[in-house]
């Protein structure tokens, strides 16, 4: 029979770090919460009968986020057999608050000191075996990230758990409190066969309604729960929730200096002294540039872009093309069969790989900058920008999951308690460009722009600008308006980025991209090659008389005013639909990459003869910003629940988006002498209305209610 390990504790306590270490999974490890947002599961390494869950990172078992609840359902209707509950050790005291609430539920507990690398660096020493014996449960000293004590944590737990022997809470409130919880529990003990009656007596005297609604009692021992809970309140005159928090911390402050001895009586840390800069009011936002602008350097005009250009020039270009046509020739096969593989799988599927150098220095980059704790302090310093606009900084974590993949970063949105403020996360999230658009920002920047370093970081500041933008423009509108959700959030300590586990990062995310060059990719570039190299007659054509170039022409009038109103153009937008490197693969395919690197010219020459700069930038712009791919769109009706809400979204990014670039065409050429088009004028009053969405303001329900009332008292 199976044991079930449950892992537990606070976000950036090393949960998903430890489960790895535990099961060889490969989860990814974030430096912020909400990267677990559900609870996984893995077999122990040596043991597959263990089954180890790793939950979402948690303060308390209150069920005030979705983190919360997740973990506390869970642990309270599955009941595993043993809870590893893993503590910041260089955070003692505010971890302990989650263990005492734990050790309530009549479960067995391990308590897994990690961090202690940490702890013993900044020397100081936590007595552990006196922690275990104030906690009345196992505890051992760990370090997950270089895998110390892992081996006997685990064999504590299995013990724990083969016992069954649940754990009794020594710690005890003080007093009256702990009088009227003993009571509530005399009356639950009288009325319901519940077996954990310490943690249902503390949850009805913190008056949890989930809790309450669980656990149905006669009306006489309800009203004599709360006659209980009123009178201590009255008598220590505060409300009983904050009366339980205020006994947890005093318990754990009174008994934690004989435990944790600090060296060093200064509360300033390293961190400390980098945060008082890089979180700075005045540098932080020109520091954030600094950096985003380096991670474009590298990617796309330095280390990227010289692997890339191997990549393309010689890989793509001379040596899988040719050995491909040496041996079908070899083969003698069919002339359809050749331009298939060498135009259409070569040329398209070619064309998106050739990237890939890119993205893994991308991805690299961002999981340095990860590991190290720099992109949490990003959170912190984009809450208070965000605030300022009427939105939370906690929107700002799903959007920095989003840079590797929209899909993740969507699901990250239902870490917001706020019902508008997740639906709107949920719409403005993939406006930040994601892995699968840096082939596209990379194509037009060395295309049209010569490789200029500056395409990447504005193309990432423009899905930045978007967000804000968005944000400020739907809070004014009725579905939207409220308080932004409260951001609170526990900054990591800075740390030298662990090698093992950036690279991990950028493996997984490199590696998805590849499969989905293999799969979805590919089927879609030997859709496109057949649809643009064959007519209606099913007749091999040159591609202007093909199936596609008909299709494209009905659609592309549509992206006329935006300057790029030419099919190919046209049809590369909704192939990105299916995936947005679809949307250089089909470039790949109509402009015949594949030919053209045999003739030793690069497709940047033949793409910069059908797009000027300002219609190209309006292309990029547009791609950024309009309906992400099939796989996020799912995402979002996952999210967003109704059909009704999913339209909303994908209608509002793709209006955006058209609008912004029609802007960005029309007011650019009317700037620079192209002229002055009616189209200018739409483009100049739809400026004008963002402008007025953006100073009007706010929307105020209680200004409607007030209307409406007028409206009945006049009738």
């Amino acid at each position: 029979m199976s044991i079930v390990i449950a892992l537990a504790g606070n976000p950036n306590s090393g949960k998903t770090t430890l489960f790895n270490d535990l099961t060889g999974s490969s989860q990814y490890v974030g430096n912020w919460p909400g990267v677990t947002v559900e609870k996984k599961e893995g077999r122990l390494k040596g043991n597959k009968e263990v089954v180890v869950q790793d939950l979402p990172g948690i303060y308390s078992l209150s069920p005030y986020t979705l983190e919360e609840v997740v973990s506390r359902n869970y642990l309270i209707n599955e009941r595993p057999d043993a809870i590893i509950n893993i503590v910041d050790a260089s955070n003692l005291e505010r971890n302990l608050y989650l263990t005492t609430q734990l050790m309530e539920l009549g479960l067995p507990v391990v308590v897994a000191l990690n961090m202690m690398d940490v702890v013993e660096k900044s020397g100081d020493t936590i007595n552990a075996a006196k922690l275990s014996a104030l906690l009345g449960c196992p505890v051992i000293e760990v370090s997950a990230v270089k895998g110390r004590g892992v081996k006997e944590l685990v064999q504590a737990a299995i013990e724990a758990a083969q016992s069954k022997t649940a754990c009794e809470p020594r710690h005890l409130f003080e007093g009256k409190v702990e009088e009227s919880i003993d009571q509530i529990e005399a009356i639950l003990r009288d009325n319901t066969p519940l077996s954990n009656l310490r943690w249902h007596a503390v949850k009805f005297f913190e008056r949890d309604q989930s809790v309450a609604e669980n656990v149905p009692l006669p009306n006489e021992a309800a009203a004599r729960i709360e006659s209980l809970i009123t009178a201590c309140e009255d008598a220590l005159d505060d409300d009983s929730e904050s009366i339980v928090t205020n006994e947890r911390y005093t318990y754990i402050t009174k008994h934690i200096k004989g435990i944790l001895n600090k060296k060093s009586s200064s509360n300033i840390t390293t961190s400390d002294k980098i945060d008082s800069i890089v979180t700075n009011r005045v540098l932080a936002l020109p520091i954030f540039a600094a950096v985003m602008f380096v991670v474009y350097y590298l990617s796309i005009s330095s280390i990227g872009g010289m692997m890339t250009d191997w990549v393309n020039d010689a890989l793509f270009g001379e040596f899988v093309p040719g050995y491909a046509e040496a041996a079908l020739e070899s083969l003698g096969t069919a002339e359809w069969l050749n331009a298939l593989i060498l135009d259409g799988i070569i040329g398209g599927v070619g064309a998106v790989l050739g990237f890939l150098p890119q993205m893994l220095v991308l991805f690299l980059c961002l999981a340095i900058l990860e590991d190290s704790g720099y992109m949490a302090r990003i959170a912190f310093i984009m809450d208070r920008i965000f605030r300022k606009f009427g939105l939370s900084g906690k929107s700002f974590i799903p959007i920095l999951i989003g840079t590797g993949c929209g899909v993740p970063g969507i699901m990250a949105s239902r870490t917001i308690e706020s019902e508008n403020d997740r639906r709107m996360t949920v719409i403005t999230t993939t406006f930040i460009p994601c892995g699968a658009k840096l082939p596209i920002i990379a194509l037009i920047a060395g295309a049209i722009f010569d490789e200029a370093v500056w395409v990447g970081p504005v193309s990432y500041f423009i899905g930045v600008a978007a967000i804000i933008l968005s944000g400020v423009m739907l809070k004014k509108t009725r579905f939207f308006a409220g308080d932004p959700a409260p951001f609170v959030m526990e900054l990591p300590a800075y740390h030298m980025p662990r090698l093992k586990g950036v690279l991990l990062s950028t493996y997984e995310r490199g590696s998805a991209f590849v499969k989905k060059a293999g799969t979805i990719i590919l089927l879609a570039c030997a859709l496109i090659w057949f649809l643009s190299s064959f007519n209606g007659s099913f007749e091999m054509v040159d591609a202007e008389e093909s199936l596609l170039a008909s299709i494209g022409n009905l659609v592309a009038p549509l992206f006329a005013p935006l300057g790029w109103g030419n099919w190919k153009a046209a049809v590369a937008t909704f192939t990105g639909l299916v995936a947005k490197e679809n949307v250089v693969g089909t470039f790949g395919i109509l402009y015949g990459m594949e030919e053209v690197a045999e003739d030793g010219v690069e497709i940047w020459s033949t793409l910069r003869a059908d797009y000027t700069p300002l219609a190209a930038f309006s292309f990029l712009v547009f791609n950024l910003l309009c309906a992400p791919c099939f796989a996020a769109i799912g995402a979002i009706r996952r999210e967003m629940v109704t059909a009704k809400w999913t339209f909303i979204a994908i209608a509002y990014q793709t209006s955006l988006a058209y609008v912004a670039a029609l802007i960005i065409y029309q007011l650019g050429l009317a700037f620079t002498g192209g002229g002055f088009t009616p189209w200018a004028v739409i483009a100049a009053i739809l400026l004008a209305f963002i402008i007025y969405m953006l100073l009007k303001a706010p929307y105020d329900p209680s200004n409607l209610k007030g209307r409406q009332a007028k409206e009945l008292c006049q009738h």
